[in-house]
């Protein structure tokens, strides 16, 4: 079965193919390539030379056709590089074509982000994401490994395959492909075993006000969340460093908390069955109240990454989720005036840095006003036996005012609408 390359044993030499197709500009191009670069350093791959191909449409043989494969072809031979890295997505057939004529490694970018993953799951569901979604990429590949069948029987006056070689080969590729399905069948069960505890997990913290993390690869979310929760989780400046979702308890007031959940980052052109395969994880995003859309304002392409963020929310059902823009790494930007631009064309936003703390104290006062805003004032005379009401009152309320009349226990507190009802509940009860 073909294998996605191990980054962490080898360490490749790139060579790296950006493709400008009809409409796309140049400076389009090389911020692409400029992503896949760090894509390839994120790999530990160290990029040697990059090969720019501009041509109206995709070649269906070659994508970049086979005179520029040929030029590849030469460049690889005389260079040391151990693989070429395409910034498209490759057919297998195409990916076929190219390695015959380059006579080397070819890898496009799904592979690669793939890859990456693979590098960074930790928790047993991110293992389970991960290669489902490489055996969503490898189902479609596995003939790659029996060409080698028909090549050996090749030649003058004879056509691939023949006696001997084109069942047991035909055999083992159905076998293959029946292995894979099992195993993706498996996977799936088990992904969505690990979705119904989660979905047990959220019922369980109903009370709470819960918000999501979106935003591109490496815009910050990690940082924020530590700062905000007084966290120390892993955190590094490589793109997809995190892949599992991560929720915490962020301390607004004596009587505020909110639940604040870290996910996988963004990115441009992110394989639909990627976002498949980490359906468990990412119905955090589907099921929090609220979204912070953390954006890297450092970046020039930043209005770019928001755009492809949006994507893959309304791919989610989640676009239309109350989201607040969270204009983050300010500490970098030496022009405020593409900040300005942002904050303007997003007027519900907060500018900070992460790293620095800079603008949380305004980010936690607006959060603060936004996980209140459904507070009532109530008053109750709860008898002074149902010490379980009173403690909810504390625990779910900010209490104003308490006073002992008589057996009763008078409170004015304010509380959030949903715990009022609760509470109105609970004194049905005992009456």
């Amino acid at each position: 079965m073909d294998q996605l390359t191990d980054y962490t044993e080898v360490v490749e030499r790139a060579l790296l193919v950006g493709v400008g197709l009809s409409g796309v500009s140049q400076s389009d191009v090389d911020e692409s390539l400029d992503e896949l670069a760090r894509l390839a350093d994120t790999a530990s791959a160290e990029v040697i030379d990059r090969v720019i191909q501009h041509r109206g449409r995709p070649d269906a043989a070659y994508f970049i056709g086979k005179g520029k494969a040929e030029e590849i072809a030469a460049l690889y031979a005389a260079s040391d590089a151990s693989s070429v890295i395409f910034d498209v997505d490759l057919s297998p057939a195409q990916t076929r074509n190219l390695e015959i004529v380059i006579n080397g490694k070819v890898i496009d970018r799904t592979r690669l982000i793939l890859d990456i993953f693979a590098l960074h799951a930790r928790t047993r569901e991110a293992m389970l994401e991960v290669e489902l979604a490489q055996l969503e990429y490898q189902l479609p590949r596995l003939t790659r490994m029996w060409t080698h069948l028909s090549r050996q029987v090749s030649g003058a006056g004879t056509r691939p395959g023949g006696i001997g070689t084109r069942g047991p080969g035909e055999k083992q590729l159905e076998l293959d492909r029946r292995l894979l399905r099992a195993r993706m069948s498996h996977l799936k069960r088990s992904l969505d075993k690990i979705r119904r505890d989660r979905q047990l997990e959220r019922r369980g913290r109903e009370d709470m006000f819960t918000i999501a993390l979106v935003g591109y690869t490496n815009a910050g979310k990690s940082t924020l969340l530590n700062t905000l929760a007084d966290e120390t989780l892993y955190t590094d400046d490589k793109l997809f460093s995190t892949l599992d979702s991560t929720t915490r308890i962020v301390h607004l007031s004596n009587n505020h908390n909110v639940l604040l959940t870290d996910t996988v980052g963004f990115i441009r052109r992110l394989p639909h069955h990627l976002i498949a395969s980490f359906r468990a994880t990412l119905e955090e995003v589907k099921e929090a109240r609220m979204l912070f859309h953390v954006v890297d304002v450092s970046q020039s392409t930043a209005q770019e990454q928001i755009l492809a963020v949006e994507e893959v929310l309304k791919e989610l059902d989640a676009l239309d989720k109350p989201t607040l823009m969270v204009f983050n790494k300010i500490d970098k930007l030496d022009d405020m005036s593409e900040l300005a631009i942002l904050r303007h064309k997003y007027p519900n936003n907060v500018a900070v840095s992460a790293l620095s703390g800079e603008g949380l104290d305004d980010l936690k006062a607006g959060l603060l006003e936004i996980a209140s805003k459904d507070e009532i004032e109530i008053d109750v005379d709860i008898p002074q036996r149902e010490g379980q009401i009173v403690n909810y009152v504390y625990n779910h309320g900010d209490v104003l005012e308490q006073e002992f009349r008589g057996n009763l226990v008078h409170m004015r507190a304010r509380m959030d609408r949903k715990h009022a009802g609760k509470l109105e509940k609970f004194m049905a009860s005992v009456s």
